[in-house]
């Protein structure tokens, strides 16, 4: 029987390791004429993925950390859409587009708050700069129940969207109240019978746990009813509460949390029903159907983690479109301005949107490579790090593995000679044991780590 009241002191500020180096890293002095070298210098063997960041929404979720903009104005969706042809055809004199595409996303905001002839426009003018797309592409979009119609679901279907993300959250009527985001099932049931009705075969949808008034026996109400939606994947995530950075956040009241003891109850909960009941887990917070091909990527060691969780495309470089949003390469990271104004007026200057990035040195290449291992297989070949990087692992990161030592007396992490391999009950601190190989957050003392709690 696991004693999950002893994993409270777990409980401490940490990275979600969707990059690595992570994004407070990203330096300003990282600039266009950077990424443009890189671009010049690109392998055209390797895919492509990208992502088109559509960043509207009518009001806030204030549970949300994504960088939306509140509006309910036609013309502001308008000039966006002209932006983003304008830094596609700037994109396109500096990147070789006719490189095979594997992965396209549409996140935000809310994509489906764009209407479906604008949505069909965004689609038509990324494929006219990106042409080839791969026969297996996988492509999806995050969807908002609350705004999505069958028109919608004809324009992404005719555009080769073939992955849905419908994001619930939490089923409960005072919840949604609190995060200001009513969402009736029956809305969620009526948008997942029209997905399926157009033949789209892999819908995922996203829960939070550990929101203001959530507790163990109400989220199980939730989990109750979503499984009976018969979704094809769950993202079930960690609450990231980030009030210095998210002002909508600051409107909860902190005392109706869950204790960290509460959310392990909730999420061991949440792991028994959802493997008991068919789904499998993948990674620290997804769940699968066995003949999904997450599941069958992490049977085989192949899982991926990037800016948009786990994916089974790996090896491909990183696109970002759009104001905010972030592409990487296999030694760097570029992020698009943040601000409306300023992604314009880079734009309108004839430059690529470019706010900050990074160069990753080779420490930061190998350490990003044991993170994102840990992160989505919960194992390591220790043997085939070595082989790679060429170095000797025990010396190289010998304060990480004394760190990882009391992970090992609580039988949560194994260390051989070969391997380091997370136990399943391990995979519920896999951030927590991914932070020793972190050489930026081990420079900061814990009580200035700006992250959330990783319980």
């Amino acid at each position: 029987m696991i004693d999950f009241k002893k994993f409270e002191k777990y409980s401490r500020p940490g990275p979600r390791y969707t990059s690595y180096p992570t994004a407070p890293e990203f330096s300003e002095s990282f600039a266009q004429e950077d990424l443009k070298e890189y671009f010049k210098n690109q392998d055209s063997n390797r895919n492509l993925s990208l992502y088109v960041h559509l960043p509207f929404c009518r009001s806030a979720c204030y549970f949300c950390g994504c960088n939306v903009i509140f509006t309910s104005k036609e013309d502001k969706k308008v000039r966006y859409l002209e932006y983003l042809q304008k830094e596609l055809n700037i994109l396109k004199q500096h990147l070789n587009t006719s490189r095979e595409v594997t992965q396209m996303h549409f996140g935000g905001g809310t994509p489906t708050f764009f209407s479906p002839e604008q949505l069909e426009e965004v689609i038509s003018m990324i494929k006219e700069v990106f042409p080839n797309f791969s026969s297996d592409a996988e492509i999806s979009c995050e969807v908002d129940p609350r705004y999505f119609t069958k028109e919608h679901m004809a324009v992404l279907k005719a555009g080769g969207f073939n992955r849905l993300s419908f994001g619930v959250q939490d089923l409960n009527e005072e919840v949604q109240k609190t995060i200001h985001r009513i969402q009736p099932y029956e809305t969620t049931q009526n948008v997942m019978n029209i997905a399926r009705e157009a033949g789209i075969k892999s819908i995922n949808i996203d829960l939070i746990y550990g929101l203001p008034h959530q507790n163990k026996k109400t989220f199980h109400e939730t989990i109750e009813k979503v499984i009976k939606l018969n979704p094809d994947r769950l993202a079930v995530f960690n609450y990231a509460h980030v009030p210095w950075l998210m002002k909508t956040m600051r409107k909860f009241d902190e005392s109706t949390f869950a204790p960290p003891s509460e959310k392990l109850e909730i999420l061991k909960d949440t792991i028994e029903f959802f493997t008991t009941n068919g789904y499998k887990m993948v990674g620290m917070d997804h769940f699968a159907k066995p003949e999904d091909e997450l599941f069958k990527a992490i049977e085989k060691g192949e899982l991926h983690r990037n800016f948009q969780g786990y994916t089974t495309k790996g090896g491909a470089d990183l696109i970002g479109i759009g104001v905010t949003s972030i592409g990487n390469g296999v030694d760097y990271y570029a992020q698009n301005y943040k601000d409306l104004k300023q992604y314009e007026a880079a734009i309108d200057n004839g430059d690529l949107p470019i706010f900050k990035g990074y160069k990753l040195s080779d420490d930061d290449i190998l350490r990003q490579y044991v993170i994102m291992e840990l992160m989505s297989n919960f194992s390591l070949n220790i043997k085939r790090v070595e082989e790679n990087f060429k170095i000797d692992f025990n010396e190289y990161f010998d304060d990480a593995i004394e760190a990882l030592n009391e992970f090992v007396e609580a039988e949560l992490v194994e260390i051989t000679e070969d391997k380091i391999q997370v136990s399943q009950t391990g995979t519920m601190l896999i951030r927590n044991i991914c932070m020793p190989f972190d050489a930026y957050l081990n420079k900061i003392p814990e009580n200035k780590r700006r992250f959330s709690k990783t319980i």
